[in-house]
This record gives structure tokens, C-alpha cells and sequence, in this order.
């Protein structure tokens, strides 16, 4: 009878059994991960934590105790040097059970079992990133209240405040007419404004003659014949001074 006996004996001697879990908990310390079934990672957890526990005292007794279980000297190297070290500030649970599923077959419960420290994924190491501020564009509504803002404060402005801008800016066209009269140059403001009528009144004659050679191109050659011809009289008839001149000849 087996009354009190709270282990899973898996189905298996205890020779059978203890020599499955040794060659596990090597497989386990020498890869950090393993796949198996629940029911024998549980078995193992229990089997490889305390070896875990041993290992923190790199002792020949602590050694020597660790591979009368294990029986490999490969994975008791491993795990005095290097799992012992990561491990170390770790008071217990140093083994992870991640289910998988169902073995397609028998439908067995299938799992990970890993080493913790081992695993950088869920450990969390990776420096957070940094959070970036949204910012709504709003350049177009910030414009417009500006300037209704501006619009709402010249309108609070009392008459008398208007009246000293009018002053000020009437000075200073004033200041600006005596500086250029000083250096004998005009101000740029009316320089700028002859430029512009001269512009403008080119412009015109310049259609005119468009309009004149578009016309030309358009009539028959007879017609501009005609054309030509009175133009050579119009240059050729004298004009009034000319006359009078040979009037006074004449008499």
C-alpha cells in the first residue's frame, strides 16, 4: 500500500525512475531548457532544485553530494561555475513550467521546463523605452485665434492710443524723407513707385503692336499692300511746320 506517499512514481521502479530524472536534471543544467510531460517536469523540479540550492557552496562535500545524484561530471562542472553564479542571489524557485499543449499521439500534457535566470525574454533586461509625446498639429487654429486676439486688442486700444501710432508712423515717414534729402538720394518708396508707372505705362504699347502684327499676319497680301502704302504717304506728307515754311517761301 502506498498510504502517505505524496510523489508520482510515474509508473516506473525507483531504479527506472531515479535514473530518468539524474540524466533530466543533467540535460537540464547543461541546455537551461528541456521539453517534456507535466507529470516528469514536476518530478524533476523536485529532484533538481535542491542540487541548485547545493551548488551555492562550491565546497569537494558539495560536489561530491551532487554527483551522487547526477552522475555526470560534465553537468556538475556546469553547474558550480556557471549556473551557481547566476543563480545565486535567487532564494529558491530556479525552474520555470511553460505548457505547450497536447502530444499529437497519446494527447499527453506537454511542457517547458527552463532554468529562470536563463530565459532574458522574461526577465525583463531590456532597457524601456522611451515614451514620445503625441502632438496635435494645430498651426492653422492657433493662427487664427491669434488673430482674433490681435483683432479683439486693437479694439480695446482707446482712440488716444490710435492717435500716437498715426503720430509715430507719420515721424517716421518724416525721418526717413530727411535722411535721403541729407545724402541727395530719393527715398526708395518713391523711386519704386516711378518704376512701376513706367512699367505699366510700356505695357500697353507693347499690346498695341502685338495687336498690330496679329492683324497684319491675319489679312490678305493685297490688303497689306494697301497698308504699306499709306503708311509711306503718312511718312511722306509734310507735317505743319514744314508746310508753313514753304508757304513763306512761296510768297
Amino acid at each position: 500500500m502506498r498510504h502517505r506517499k505524496g510523489f508520482n512514481h510515474l509508473s516506473r521502479t525507483t531504479s527506472h525512475r531515479r535514473a530518468m530524472l539524474a540524466n533530466m536534471a543533467s540535460s537540464l543544467i547543461i541546455h537551461k531548457r528541456i521539453t517534456t510531460t507535466t507529470a516528469k517536469a514536476k518530478a524533476l523540479r523536485t529532484y533538481v532544485e535542491p542540487l541548485i540550492t547545493r551548488s551555492k557552496e562550491d565546497t569537494t562535500h558539495s560536489r561530491r553530494v551532487v554527483f551522487s545524484y547526477l552522475q555526470d561530471k560534465n553537468a556538475v562542472t556546469e553547474l558550480f561555475r556557471e549556473v551557481a553564479a547566476k543563480v545565486g542571489d535567487r532564494p529558491g524557485g530556479y525552474t520555470r513550467i511553460l505548457k505547450i499543449g497536447n502530444r499529437q499521439g497519446d494527447n499527453a500534457d506537454m511542457c517547458v521546463i527552463e532554468l529562470v535566470d536563463y530565459n532574458e525574454a522574461m526577465l525583463g533586461t531590456e532597457e524601456p523605452k522611451q515614451k514620445t509625446s503625441r502632438r496635435r498639429r494645430g498651426g492653422k487654429k492657433k493662427q487664427e485665434s491669434q488673430a482674433v486676439q490681435e483683432g479683439k486688442k486693437e479694439e480695446a486700444k482707446t482712440p488716444a492710443e490710435k492717435e500716437e501710432k498715426t503720430a509715430a508712423a507719420v515721424r517716421e515717414e518724416e525721418t526717413t524723407e530727411e535722411a535721403a534729402g541729407h545724402t541727395g538720394q530719393e527715398p526708395a518708396s518713391e523711386t519704386e513707385t516711378e518704376t512701376e508707372e513706367q512699367k505699366t505705362e510700356a505695357k500697353p504699347v507693347e499690346e498695341k503692336e502685338e495687336e498690330k502684327e496679329e492683324k497684319k499676319e491675319k489679312q490678305t497680301p493685297e490688303a497689306q499692300a494697301k497698308e504699306t502704302e499709306t503708311e509711306k504717304e503718312e511718312n511722306t506728307e509734310p507735317s505743319g511746320d514744314q508746310k508753313e515754311d514753304e508757304e513763306k517761301k512761296e510768297s
